[in-house]
């Protein structure tokens, strides 16, 4: 604010009255509305800061909530799957100790039955390993007294021990049988002589029975000198057939049948197998012939070289070894391969060029000569240096840069018409 003075005067004495400036006042004016204007300005964005920073943490405090909410489901999630882990596992266990459990109880019941079932087997083995020894006893009671009556003699009655020896001596073989088998050793002859030994007896007992008794006497004597013998033998033989696994007359039928089904099987495989080899052979040959006569018809030249090199090699026909060296031989390639062959494609990669640069074939400077007509700038004949003169047609073309040349002329007669 701006002050000035006035003069006045007071009594006769001049004073200096003070007086403000309109102008200075409206400057103060405006400063301080403008310092109130800041002020109210910085109040507004602190207040504004303040605001956001509220904001800012009130979002944050959400995003905070949620995030622990998150982590919080997170770690009930994890929990509830560790516990359905855990109770899995259990069940597993559980399960697996109650089949484990259950495999040893039917394993101990299916023991307790093969034990039970052995212990029957056992007993009847027993049993009638026992009722064949009193039935031999049965039947050498029966059969001695017929036998002694045929030897008895009073003035030779040592021949009173025949008997005996028959009935025991077929015992005593029947037993060196079983031992033999026993030890796994031929045991035929043992029963062999026990039944030559009881049809002895049987024979006396027949003979003596029907001369000194009847007849039923005579068989039943015969029958019991058989029998015991018979019965005893039975029971052996079955034994050692069971201990050494032998099949019966059914079973070695059934794997004689499976035996011949397999072998016709086999051999209607082989058969077939057979026919399909020859049916290939013949196919191969086939094609063998109708690829000689393609070979023959389009490669002439190959073809007589390739046979007169089979002839010298020693062989009987075209192999395809010897195919590839007759075309080597004459072409100077491989099979598939040519000089006509290599210009056409080297022809075909340099068209495709050009339609890829978008410019004309004969528009090459690096595959064209200077008298092939068509070339956009003015032909320039430079030839090399060179004793005498050159004449017409000293330069040799080959077939592809002739048919080329002629291509590009009929093109260019086509462009100036």
């Amino acid at each position: 604010m701006t002050v000035t003075s006035v003069e006045k005067k007071v009594n006769g004495t001049p004073v200096a009255e003070p007086r403000f400036d309109p102008r200075a006042l409206a400057e103060a004016e405006a400063i301080r509305k403008r310092a109130e204007a800041e002020a109210e300005a910085l109040r507004i964005k602190a207040q504004g800061e303040a605001e956001a920073e509220k904001a800012k943490a009130v979002e944050e405090a959400r995003k905070q909530k949620i995030a622990n909410d998150k982590a919080e489901a997170r770690a009930r999630e994890e929990q509830a799957a560790r516990d359905a882990r855990i109770a899995e596992a259990n069940a597993r266990k559980a399960a697996a100790e109650r089949a484990e459990a259950k495999a040893a109880e039917d394993e101990a019941a299916a023991r307790q039955v093969e034990e039970q079932q052995a212990a029957e087997v056992a007993a009847a083995e027993d049993q009638w390993r026992s009722y064949a020894h009193r039935f031999y006893a049965v039947c050498s009671i029966v059969a001695l007294p017929v036998q002694i009556a045929a030897f008895y003699n009073p003035h030779a009655l040592w021949l009173l021990a025949a008997p005996i020896m028959l009935e025991g001596g077929a015992w005593v073989v029947l037993k060196g049988a079983r031992a033999a088998a026993i030890s796994h050793r031929p045991h035929w002859h043992y029963r062999l002589i026990a039944w030559l030994l009881a049809f002895i007896a049987a024979g006396i007992n027949l003979w003596h029975g029907l001369n000194a008794f009847d007849s039923a006497t005579a068989i039943g004597t015969a029958f019991a000198s058989i029998a015991g013998p018979g019965v005893y033998d039975l029971h052996e033989h079955g034994q050692l057939r069971k201990r050494d696994g032998k099949l019966t007359w059914r079973q070695k039928r059934a794997q004689r049948k499976a035996a011949e089904a397999e072998a016709a099987a086999k051999a209607a495989e082989e058969q077939r197998r057979a026919e399909e080899k020859q049916a290939a052979e013949k196919a191969a040959a086939e094609a063998r012939k109708q690829l000689d006569a393609i070979r023959a018809d389009e490669f002439p030249k190959v073809w007589k070289h390739a046979q007169r090199l089979a002839a010298a090699l020693g062989e009987t026909t075209v192999t395809e070894a010897v195919w590839k060296r007759a075309h080597r031989d004459v072409e100077g390639t491989d099979p598939a391969e040519s000089a006509e062959i290599i210009r056409l494609r080297n022809a075909a990669e340099a068209r495709v060029e050009a339609a890829r640069q978008k410019r004309p074939v004969n528009g090459s400077t690096s595959q064209a000569a200077s008298q092939v007509p068509g070339a956009k700038r003015p032909r320039v004949y430079n030839p090399p240096a060179r004793r005498g003169k050159r004449t017409k047609g000293d330069v040799k073309y080959s077939a592809g840069a002739r048919r080329q040349a002629s291509l590009t002329a009929k093109q260019t007669a086509e462009k100036k018409d």
